[in-house]
């Protein structure tokens, strides 16, 4: 596919540059600059100096820029699909579908929701607070730093970053270098839909470039990768410190129960596993499948996966190569641990001859909790299966690991379902679905456990970028307030407010408060 999107020679001139190449051929697509920390400061002093005007507009015309962002996808998204497929390797319906669909979606919902998330609540009144009327308010945290992935590089960069950008902030963002072509992407996008100078900043570069970008004089980092890196963005924020929200993997659990669609959710668990080449932290990557139906469902699963079409980025395949190169060696070596520990690996399990990062949809038996398989996200397109005794074994072993991000529970008993969906422990749990809750504006996403911590999407994923703030109003009509000075004379009325609201008689508590508000009154 012959397309590629390079940044103006002007930011390569003088300056330490990486090629992007094709993980479909290995072509070289283009070549970007690595932007060092004199760039990230004076990207950040730009987005700082914009801060005030864009936090000062109203939501209606902050939503007119965005808007425009929207107008922007749906025009040229069948172009922005192939930069995007072109850049990753995946098929262009997985381009539209996990990329592009899902940012008019969100722009959509916030455009109904915002005004009610960001606009004052009034609480209602307290008992020992008469006359004083409550508020919460939210107000931007400022310069907010996102350091975005490579799986999904454009929809995992601008949700948040419109997230943050509808609550007033402003924003610079640090792309993925191994998808350098869809950072451009994002920073065309922004200035086709004129946003004031400042308010959104890309700066390309590698990992100096968001080391540079967490210790730069930012309000908070968005982060979304690897746990290793996480660890090292949270102990850089806690430096000043600034919040953090970490966006980390997963080794998602799916329960196949004893009465499950077992067609359905055959089909679901090869799509789950291999969609985007298995490259995602909400992918099935822990089968569980209760023993009665085992062997009936494995036979189902690997009909699916030899369904499964392996290619280029065009409108035929299912499933593209390897995003990353070095994911090639994390795949295999979990697949070759799995087969010395006892596993079978029933299909696939080695990279694909040819040119490009490609490799076989693997399908993984026997596996045991020991397994690094088991263990680690392998971020890859392998399937692994265990089989348990029944639910109760399949939800402990869910449970009892340090990932809790995503799950799914599959039973056409739809009580049954959320019971065990309750019990789960992560983020987000379906019933009978996978994947798809992601792409739902109107529910938070973000994991437990080393998963990460955070909330973003739905009215969470405003309030992760704003600071909050406490309101108390008294109407002034009182000289002076029963808790403040003189103490002395109060005391024994004060004993027995204490006395009665403790022992829950809210009648002698508002009998005995009432008299202290009266004694107050009084002046000596």
């Amino acid at each position: 596919m012959a397309v590629s999107i390079t940044p103006p020679k002007k930011t390569l001139e003088n300056r330490e540059t990486f090629e992007k190449l094709s993980p479909t051929s290995g072509e070289n697509l283009g070549t970007f600059p690595i932007g060092t920390a004199e760039d990230v400061e004076a990207a950040v002093a730009r987005a700082r100096k914009a801060f005030p005007r864009w936090r000062d507009m109203s939501l209606d015309e902050r939503f007119t820029y965005l808007q425009r962002a929207r107008d922007i996808i749906r025009q040229e998204g069948e172009r922005y699909a192939q930069i995007i497929s072109a850049d990753t390797g995946k098929p262009l319906v997985d381009s539209l579908m996990t990329e592009l669909m899902s940012i008019p979606l969100f722009i959509d919902y916030y455009e109904k929701e915002a005004p009610k998330a960001l606009g004052r609540q009034r609480l209602l009144p307290q008992l020992l607070f008469p006359g004083k009327t409550s508020y919460i308010e939210h107000f931007p945290r400022g310069v907010v730093g996102v350091i975005s992935p490579w799986n999904f590089p454009f929809q995992l960069a601008v949700v948040p970053m419109i997230s943050a950008l509808i609550g007033g902030n402003t924003v610079v963002l640090k792309p993925s270098e191994v998808t350098p072509m869809t950072g451009e992407l994002i920073r065309e996008l922004f200035e086709k839909a004129g946003f004031p100078p400042g308010v959104v900043e890309v700066v390309q570069g590698d990992g100096s470039t968001g080391a540079a970008l967490t210790a730069a004089d930012i309000d908070m980092v968005f982060f979304t990768g690897s746990v290793a890196t996480g660890r090292k963005v949270m102990a850089a924020a806690a430096e000043k410190p600034i919040p953090v929200e970490l966006e980390l993997g997963g080794k998602d659990p799916m329960i196949v129960c004893e009465d499950a669609n077992l067609e359905r959710a055959a089909r679901a668990a090869v799509w789950g596993a291999f969609l985007n080449c298995g490259q995602m932290c909400v992918s099935v990557e822990r089968l569980f499948v209760v023993e009665s139906v085992y062997d009936e469902f494995i036979k189902l699963v690997k009909e699916e996966v030899g369904r499964v079409r392996v290619g280029c980025p065009d409108e035929a395949c299912d499933m593209g190569p390897l995003t990353f190169k070095g994911q090639i060696d994390v795949v295999e070596e979990h697949v070759e641990d799995a087969r010395e520990k006892g596993a079978t690996i029933a299909l696939g399990g080695k990279p694909m001859d040819g040119p490009g990062q490609f490799f076989e949809p693997t399908l993984v038996l026997d596996v045991t909790t020991e397994m690094k398989i088991y263990q680690e996200e392998t971020f890859g397109p392998v399937l692994p299966v265990i089989k348990v005794a029944d639910e109760e074994e399949a939800i402990t072993l869910a449970n009892d690991h340090k990932y809790g991000l995503t799950g799914s529970v599959w039973t056409q008993d739809r009580r049954k379902g959320l019971e065990l969906a309750s019990r789960m422990e992560s983020g987000q749990t379906s019933v009978n679905d996978l994947v798809l809750s992601v792409g739902n504006p109107a529910l938070p996403f973000g994991g437990v456990k080393s998963s990460g911590f955070g909330r973003y999407h739905g009215h969470e994923g405003l309030y992760t970028f704003m600071n909050q703030k406490a309101i108390m109003a008294a109407g002034g009509r009182m000289n002076v307030e029963p808790f403040w000075f003189p103490y002395g004379p109060k005391y024994p009325t004060m004993l027995k407010t204490f006395k009665s609201l403790l022992g829950g008689n809210m009648i002698k508590t508002m009998k005995h408060f009432w008299g202290l508000i009266r004694m107050t009154q009084k002046r000596d």
